[in-house]
């Protein structure tokens, strides 16, 4: 029960919702009648993988299906088992919870084999609840119970995500237009789109699950099934609201953006528009060339002040008069 050989955790359900913990020498000797076992492996230790593809028993397509480096979410029928990728929201310290993890699951009448690479806590989950009696009672019951704790885990990352958009909202609402808001919207809107990109597929995966004819799944775990992919759809709702509540945040930021670059602009041509004919009028009096008048009044620079200041003040009334400003 090594764990860097690659086994995580193997049981023996008791069909009471516990379970009896095996290593590899009991997975070697376990027979069906022995009881449903759950079998959980790290994918990338070679001791599981030499397993998984030459003493599992399992569909040779599908074991090298279970051990692929790239997997999208789907279940697929192979035979009286069925294949089954997921993936789960990353709540492993100091990741992001959009570099979403990866499941890969096999299950059959009497057996479950779970494989990742990355530690899952919805798994964890399931196995602490073998220990107070409350655990999965057979294989279908496994399946069902581990995607509903892999949903139940996403709902936190939604409604963060949720409230971080509603925050970022009301801070453009309030004038505020940095670069950390612009930061904080792209952030969101790149954590939406990469979760969505996974969970829309995962979503018609979990359909088929509970729609399609499969001999190890009941009644009992379709309606487990369902509700869980209903749960899933509501959080897809929620990251499309999510997505275009950013969006129009984004815009709205942009035109706030526009509209203080617009009034800068606006002041900067009234300003360039008063001192024009300043210009004109200083620069011609004052070329170096003879016959300027006034050379010889000693009030020539206040009358020429005046008529500046004159000037300004008819510009002034004009732009008023316009409604310039």
């Amino acid at each position: 029960m090594d764990e860097e050989e690659g086994l995580i955790y193997a049981g023996i359900l008791d069909g009471k919702g516990g379970a009896r913990r095996i290593g590899w020498n009991e997975i070697a000797e376990w027979r069906e009648q022995d009881g449903p076992i759950w079998i959980h492996l790290d994918y990338s230790q070679p001791t599981a993988r030499r397993w998984v593809l030459e003493q599992s028993g399992i569909d040779e397509f599908a074991a090298q299906a279970l051990l692929s480096e790239e997997t999208r979410p789907r279940a697929t029928n192979i035979g009286d088992a069925t294949l089954v990728f997921l993936r789960g929201v990353n709540l492993n310290p100091g990741s992001q919870p959009e570099d979403m993890v990866s499941i890969r699951i096999w299950v059959d009448k009497h057996r479950i084999v779970t494989a990742r690479r990355r530690t899952l806590l919805s798994v964890t989950d399931v196995l602490q609840t073998f220990e107070s009696h409350a655990g999965p009672k057979n294989a279908g019951s496994c399946l069902a119970r581990l995607i509903g704790s892999l949903i139940a885990r996403m709902e936190n990352v939604i409604d963060d995500l949720q409230d971080r958009a509603a925050q970022a909202e009301e801070n453009v609402l309030e004038g505020e237009s940095g670069a950390e808001l612009r930061n904080v919207l792209a952030s969101i809107r790149r954590e939406t789109i990469t979760l969505r990109r996974y969970l829309s597929p995962q979503r018609e995966a979990m359909t088929r699950l509970y729609t399609d004819e499969h001999a190890t799944i009941g009644a009992r775990e379709r309606s487990r099934l369902r509700e869980s992919a209903d749960q899933l759809q509501r959080y897809l709702e929620d990251l499309d609201s999510v997505r275009e509540r950013a969006m129009v945040t984004h815009e709205e930021l942009a035109n706030r953006l526009s509209e203080q670059m617009n009034a800068r602009i606006y002041l900067l041509s009234l300003v360039a528009a008063l001192f024009l004919p300043l210009s004109f009028f200083t620069g011609l009096l004052g070329i170096n060339v003879g016959g300027i008048p006034g050379t010889d009044n000693k009030a020539a620079f206040a009358i020429v002040v005046g008529f500046l200041v004159l000037v300004i003040g008819l510009q002034l009334a004009y732009f008023k008069l316009r409604k310039w400003f």
